[in-house]
């Protein structure tokens, strides 16, 4: 985010993780992370692995432990929420840890998001719902199941 060019992560960059998440997907990430490969320099992203069950947290880290000594110079960030450190990745990996201040403002964090989330020319697209035609949005009410 140093650049409003610098592009967002791909979808290969970044493991959203949940408990039905497998053994299989993570593997597969994992893969293109500590595998090195002529593709640049990516910094790949898992988010809430404190989610994944105990078997698949096992898994986990048995495969980096493996893949690990194929790249030295790998790129990865692991998220998760900070109530539920005593889960099992995050056991595994606390003295990794690194607790994350950001550096920029909220409204340069938005500032960028928009630069990238912008439709340069609007047409029948659910950006025109949006404000400032961004291709994404926010819908959200205080009262449960109200037609969002």
């Amino acid at each position: 985010m140093n650049s409003p060019e610098q592009p967002l992560p791909t979808f290969d960059e970044v493991l959203l993780c949940t408990p039905q998440t497998s053994a299989e997907q993570v593997g597969l990430f994992l893969r293109r992370c500590l595998i090195p490969c002529c593709e640049g320099e990516k910094i790949y992203t898992m988010l809430y692995a404190d989610e994944l069950s105990y078997d698949v947290s096992c898994r986990v880290e048995e495969l980096f432990q493996h893949l690990r000594h194929y790249n030295s110079s790998y790129r990865l960030i692991i998220l998760c929420n900070c109530e539920r450190d005593n889960s099992y990745l995050p056991s595994v990996f606390s003295h990794y840890k690194v607790h994350m201040i950001p550096q920029r403002t909220r409204a340069e964090i938005q500032q960028y998001l928009q630069h990238h989330f912008r439709v340069a020319q609007p047409s029948n697209s659910a950006a025109s719902v949006f404000k400032e035609h961004m291709c994404v949005g926010i819908v959200s009410s205080k009262r449960a199941s109200m037609g969002k």
